[in-house]
């Protein structure tokens, strides 16, 4: 049975701590719907096919490409976007505080999904390696950088969420 492409079902998805409600077509991406639906544009759509790595959020605590999954599939889920990944004051997660002070972005695009991408990578591996760190974001482009800034901050980040070194 063909829906012409107008189907559309209520969801409730929990996106960085508040519940939203919403109608949904069918079909929609969840990429889509944080951008066009709930007006977070932090998430940015790189090649809309997943091997960019832009779109990366948070799904249940877990890296998603929200270009390849439906909002209807997020229905009942938490999604944490970059927009939530600083504290309720406003103050930055370690881990972008250590790419400001890395220069780990040079013009942001690919940021977002590297910074969702690598919350899950530190609370699976709390004292990674270089090496490991580049193999977590090994399906994240960057342009810019040339990645060893980024490895710098996430080193630093680690630390400072292990609580055993300072930073500036």
């Amino acid at each position: 049975m063909s829906d012409g492409g107008c189907a559309s079902r209520s969801i409730a998805v929990t996106v960085n701590g508040s519940v939203c409600r919403a109608e949904a077509p069918v079909r929609l991406t969840l990429s889509d719907f944080l951008r066009q639906t709930l007006h977070l544009t932090g998430t940015h759509l790189g090649c809309e096919h997943g091997v960019c790595g832009a779109c990366t959020v948070l799904v249940d605590g877990r890296a998603m490409r929200s270009c390849l999954m439906l909002a209807v599939q997020a229905d009942g889920h938490q999604v944490t976007t970059i927009e939530g990944l600083a504290a309720p004051d406003g103050s930055l997660h370690p881990l972008q505080a250590a790419f400001c002070r890395h220069h780990g972005l040079q013009c942001g695009f690919c940021t977002p999904g590297l910074l969702t991408t690598l919350v899950e990578f530190l609370k699976d591996c709390p004292d990674p390696t270089a090496a490991e760190i580049r193999e977590a974001i090994s399906g994240n482009i960057c342009r810019c950088t040339g990645y060893d800034s980024i490895v710098a901050a996430t080193i630093e980040a680690a630390r400072a969420l292990r609580g055993d070194g300072t930073t500036p």
